[in-house]
């Protein structure tokens, strides 16, 4: 049968046209002209900004090629397109035999105008310079560092080699990791990325194997081990690929023996100053974080969100920043595991461009793969015993459908001996431009817990309250419920007023208030706080500083906006704020709780800090600590 070239015009735009991704209920105003996603407020049409990134995850790791001499790196992205227009390539070796690999920087070479560097062995990396003893072995492993013509370093990677003139990249090399997750008395999880799809074994010593299908994306469960003991690992996927490290399990549930967790939040970059800034993450800081953690002996690191730049457009960019950031705790996080929450600047978003300084911003979808919250799923591994998403709500404009964002490994808890952790996402289904309170196309306020994610906080301090093996609670969240310097004008104050509330479309597509402004919200959420008796703080972040407030009776917690029955404090709960991980400093604001000296407002500091809690069976006792000059803060 033949076809008119007419038909098969419009079917081929009919195809276009259906494979844009369905508008979510929950926005307004959106729509597709000519096969692109615009908004069309009051006759006005606000296009899409330009999604293409000037860097990408695919493009930076160079595609590494063995020749004679090394190794050739073409900076293309995947699709052979954008290239990397001149820079530097720093190299050098790693002995993976030390219990804290890092590379031995020694040489550097041109990233030409096409976007191609090469790599020495022969006469750079050999002889006196060869201390992994690569030439006898022939294999070995290769960091490199990738920095843009004004010296801005993009990415660090590395790959593992094998042969010798001519060199071979293992295709099964390692590339991200290895990282230890979801510790718990009998298990972990060991997570890591292969440059090509892999199988790989996982030894641990004295208990067995563990396997892992062909992917590159790994995650495997290690079960059947014993509580509070050290295991040496080694992950293998090929004869010449390994790498061995040591995690410890957790204690028995409620056993009461002494350990130390650390918190902090906030590393994204401030200013383009070397290490202080690799591609959104001030991996500087989080370099002497990590070490200092671990000197500590912590069980855990939990980081409460900004761990990026972000509020970016692009899906390839918002990854290689996440992988900057998860390449800063190693090689510590191979041994400690590091649980992550979110924060405003996980933004992933379409933005419209309004002419304002940050365009018109709502999240990402298809809220299943690509949605902010999707993505920080992906590239990040957190337990999955949260609520499912804000669907079904009371607020849901169909029952039927996707129309937001999941919780999964954004919202979430976890029990380590006789302490239990809650994180909460303060920044789900963000649309940034509704602090200013204008509805434009619907989503969520930063700092604002939506009902379904409130539901289930309740729920979960009841059974956690109901549990005899756990006497402390803490819950984290990236902003903090009293703001002290930084956000007075946002968080969950707002400079006292109530106007702030999400806006989410309704059956008919016209966008409606949530009936709970941003102050009542957060007295509803510390309400649920002092419900349960075993909450000791609020860990948060967000503002660059850190700060210990007692949030005790008497403390005066209105701005211009009073409810009609105040909110009373009938118990003291802390808020320790740790926003101080290297982003830039925000100094003290005035604000109705810390008018009086330090009545409630206990301690604020504009230094960099790592708050570690020791707890010893039911005592409890703060230590803070500055990282960069290891000067007691608390």
């Amino acid at each position: 049968m033949r076809y008119s070239p007419l038909f098969l015009l419009l079917l081929f735009i009919s195809v276009e046209i259906s494979a844009n991704p369905k508008i979510p209920n929950s926005y307004s105003y959106l729509t597709y002209k000519n096969n692109r996603l615009v908004a069309e407020i009051n006759s006005k049409i606000y296009h899409l900004k330009d999604e293409t990134p000037k860097y990408t995850l695919d493009m930076v790791r160079g595609n590494p090629k063995g020749d004679k001499t090394g190794f050739t790196l073409s900076f293309r992205d995947s699709k052979g397109g954008a290239k990397f227009m001149g820079g530097k390539l720093f190299y050098g070796l790693a002995d993976l035999s030390e219990k804290y690999p890092r590379a031995k920087w020694k040489r550097e070479s041109t990233i030409n105008n096409q976007g191609i560097a090469k790599i020495d062995l022969i006469g750079k990396l050999q002889g006196k310079y060869d201390f992994i003893d690569w030439e006898r072995k022939k294999a070995g492993v290769i960091f490199y560092r990738v920095a843009d013509a004004k010296g801005y370093i993009l990415y660090e990677g590395k790959f593992f080699f094998t042969g010798s003139s001519p060199f071979e990249v293992d295709p099964h090399s390692i590339i991200e990791g290895i990282f230890i997750n979801r510790v718990t008395p009998t298990g972990v999880t060991i997570s890591f990325e292969t440059l090509q799809p892999s199988e790989a074994v996982v030894k641990i010593e004295g208990v067995g194997e563990f396997q892992s299908k062909k992917q590159k994306q790994h995650e495997i469960e290690i079960t059947g081990l014993k509580p509070n003991r050290k295991y040496r690992y080694t992950v293998q996927t090929s004869p010449k690929v390994k790498e061995s490290y040591s995690f410890k399990t957790a204690p028995k549930e409620g056993s009461r023996e002494p350990f130390v967790f650390a918190f902090t939040s906030d590393s994204r970059s401030g200013i383009s100053s070397g290490e202080r800034e690799i591609a959104g993450v001030n991996a500087y800081m989080m370099r002497k974080i990590m070490p200092l953690i671990s000197a500590k002996e912590v069980a855990f690191l939990h980081f409460t969100g900004d761990e990026i730049n972000g509020y970016l457009n692009s899906v390839a960019q918002q990854k290689l920043e996440y992988v900057n950031w998860k390449r800063s705790t190693l090689p510590f996080a191979s041994h400690i595991p590091v649980y992550t929450s979110m924060g405003n600047h996980e933004a992933l978003v379409y933005k419209f461009d309004d002419k304002s300084k940050y365009s018109l911003s709502i999240d990402r979808f298809p809220f299943a793969t690509e949605s902010s919250e999707a993505i920080f799923a992906k590239m990040f591994v957190n337990p999955t015993n949260g609520p499912l998403s804000e669907d079904n709500a009371s607020y849901d404009p169909n029952p039927n459908t996707i129309d937001f964002p999941t919780y999964k490994e954004n919202v979430y808890y976890y029990i380590y001996n006789n302490i239990a952790m809650v994180s909460l996402n303060s920044n789900y289904w963000y649309a940034p431009k509704l602090k200013d309170g204008v509805p434009i196309l619907g989503g969520n306020p930063h700092s604002y817990i939506m009902d379904n994610q409130l539901s289930w906080l309740k729920k979960t301090l009841a059974k956690l309250d109901q549990n005899p093996n756990i006497d402390f609670v803490f819950v984290t969240q990236h902003t903090p419920a009293f703001p002290n310097g930084g956000h007075v004008k946002q968080d969950m104050f707002y400079n006292g007023e109530n106007k702030v509330r999400p806006y989410i479309a309704d059956k008919n597509g016209e966008l409606k208030p949530h009936p709970k402004g941003i102050i009542e919200r957060r007295d509803e959420l510390w309400k649920i706080l002092m419900q349960s008796q075993k909450v000791v703080a609020i860990l948060t972040g967000d503002e660059h500083n850190y700060a210990r407030l007692e949030i005790k009776e008497g403390m005066p917690i209105y701005g211009s906006y009073r409810p009609k029955e105040p909110m009373k404090i009938t118990r003291t709960i802390y808020q320790i704020h740790n926003g101080a991980a290297g982003a830039p400093y925000y100094a003290k604001e005035t604000t109705p709780w810390n008018r009086d000296g330090d009545k409630y407002l206990k301690h604020f500091s504009t230094e960099n800090a790592v708050v570690f809690f020791h707890v010893d069976g039911k005592k409890l006792e703060l230590e803070v600590i500055n990282p960069d000059t290891l000067d007691r803060i608390e």
